[in-house]
């Protein structure tokens, strides 16, 4: 994202005027990007759960954020946050000055976390409370019914759940991505994540959706989409379900920058 700015050159005062006639140049200046170093830091500290902090090596948190160009005091949707493995990180980033919006839905927070004896709710609980992350606003609600003011968000993450939405019906994850695209801002970016799947292969079973799907949903919902291999994984069997122990949740996963058009 670029800052303009506006300053005066020149300025001559005009004749029988005690006024100056000043001439201005725009010129454009480059935000700050993301401190990898400090947020690495912020993420290995003692207030966040050690569970969260193995999965790192595989999901790639700084690198991901650092794609999708994501800054501080922004305001940021975190889609089906579950147990907040992204909103505490995200919490990190946009500091005092932004705001994590972590939503989920009733049902979904009573699932167990990772397969562990406790509630995502009461992970993301813990997570806020230990980690004192005090811009992060909860809501408990289905994005139908969200609640968010039209182009009030900077960036959404929806982080391997956008199979949820489409393998039982394309049209749902279309819907999905158009309310979103909805809350973002001219500029917004929705950034996915998610488990590469094959074509012929019950990716509906094994949790997995193909790239091209994504991208191809992605456009149709009016977004500029852009790709990178930064969570590719050459050693993942795609005929094993992500659950799958064996995988040892190395799967092969891409990832998708969407921006809304200006």
């Amino acid at each position: 994202m670029l800052a303009t700015v506006k300053i005066p050159i020149i300025c001559r005062r005009l004749l029988g005027a005690p006024s100056l006639l000043c001439f201005w140049i725009m010129f454009t200046s480059p935000t700050l990007a993301l401190d990898k170093e400090a947020l690495r830091r912020a993420i290995t500290g003692p207030d966040r759960d050690v569970t969260d902090f193995v999965r790192d090596q595989v999901r790639k948190p700084v690198e991901v954020l650092d794609f999708l160009g994501i800054e501080a005091g922004m305001t940021v949707l975190d889609l089906y946050a579950a147990g907040g493995y992204y909103t505490f990180i995200l919490s990190k980033v946009v500091g005092p000055e932004g705001i994590v919006y972590a939503q989920n839905t009733a049902r979904g927070l009573r699932f167990e976390e990772d397969r562990q004896d406790i509630s995502q709710g009461e992970a993301l609980d813990n997570k806020i409370r230990e980690g004192n992350l005090s811009n992060v606003r909860q809501i408990i609600r289905r994005l139908d019914d969200i609640g968010l003011s039209a182009e009030s968000l900077d960036l959404v993450i929806v982080a391997q759940t956008l199979h949820d939405y489409y393998n039982p019906d394309p049209q749902r994850a279309l819907e999905m991505l158009i309310k979103l695209k909805i809350l973002l801002k001219p500029g917004g970016v929705v950034g996915i994540t998610d488990h590469v799947g094959l074509p012929g292969r019950d990716n509906r079973d094994m949790h997995r959706m193909e790239i091209q799907q994504a991208i191809d949903v992605a456009k149709e919902a009016g977004f500029q989409v852009e790709t990178s291999e930064l969570l590719r994984s050459p050693s993942d069997d795609h005929s094993r379900n992500i659950f799958d122990p064996r995988l040892n949740r190395n799967t092969d996963r891409f990832l998708l920058k969407l921006r809304k058009p200006q």
